[in-house]
């Protein structure tokens, strides 16, 4: 009882305090590391598995949408990234290609299309794209690195409700549509949020709060990241259409 009343009230300061936050998450991370292996039946490889991405993000959530009525924090995290990882293999495979190696093969529902492949073919296209996937991320980091922004800090200040997104959406259309914004941006190593504000009419203070989540946005479409930028379209248009 005196723990979980210690865990709330570092999770109550974690809410108010970025430092913090950065703190808790660190040092819960083999916490967030068990329960994406429990997800995986693996343990995660850091900088390889996006879903250990996924699941710090859903226990940053957790922090921010916690309360007593909840019951247990670290149950409430657990069942949250839980939640996101299923919602991040469904989304995943609605909007890949690659057709499931369980999928029935024709009339005969006792025969999976991966007993009509080769073992040598099977897992090759997927592979291929993981790879690729893993590079682009790798590239994205480095150069996030020379903005002084990490992935951390853009799952930390990613915005939570709908409404921000979308106008953090509307800033990116912005820039999209006038070049010298992300020229600028790559310049001089700054945000340039002023004139993102101005020529998208969104609200200075919303520019300011996620700076980072800006910064990594617009990086994604100053360069070659066709993948990062597939799956941010699907989840921009998730947006849109809630």
């Amino acid at each position: 009882m005196r723990e979980e009343r210690d865990i709330i009230r570092q999770v109550k300061a974690a809410r108010e305090d970025m430092q913090a936050a950065d703190v808790f998450i660190g040092t819960y991370m083999p916490f967030i590391k068990a329960e994406t292996a429990k997800f995986l039946r693996r343990p995660p490889v850091e900088g390889h598995d996006d879903e250990l991405s996924i699941a710090m993000i859903a226990f940053h959530e957790a922090i921010c949408g916690y309360s007593a009525a909840r019951g247990a924090f670290l149950k409430y995290a657990a069942m949250l990234i839980k939640s996101r990882l299923i919602d991040y293999h469904r989304k995943e495979q609605r909007h890949s290609k690659v057709i499931s190696l369980e999928t029935p093969a024709g009339d005969d529902e006792e025969k999976s299309l991966g007993d009509t492949l080769s073992d040598g073919k099977d897992h090759s296209e997927e592979m291929t794209v993981r790879e690729a996937t893993r590079k682009e991320i790798e590239e994205l980091t480095e150069q996030m690195k020379t903005f002084g922004v990490s992935l951390t800090d853009v799952a930390d200040n990613c915005p939570k409700q709908e409404r921000t997104l979308a106008s953090c959406r509307k800033a990116l259309n912005y820039a999209k549509e006038n070049p010298e914004i992300l020229e600028e941006l790559l310049r001089t190593k700054r945000l340039p949020a002023a004139k993102l504000c101005q020529g998208s009419g969104v609200e200075r203070k919303t520019m300011e709060r996620h700076r980072k989540y800006m910064i990594a946005l617009l990086l994604i479409y100053t360069n070659g990241y066709e993948i990062i930028r597939g799956h941010l379209k699907q989840v921009m248009k998730g947006v849109t259409e809630r």
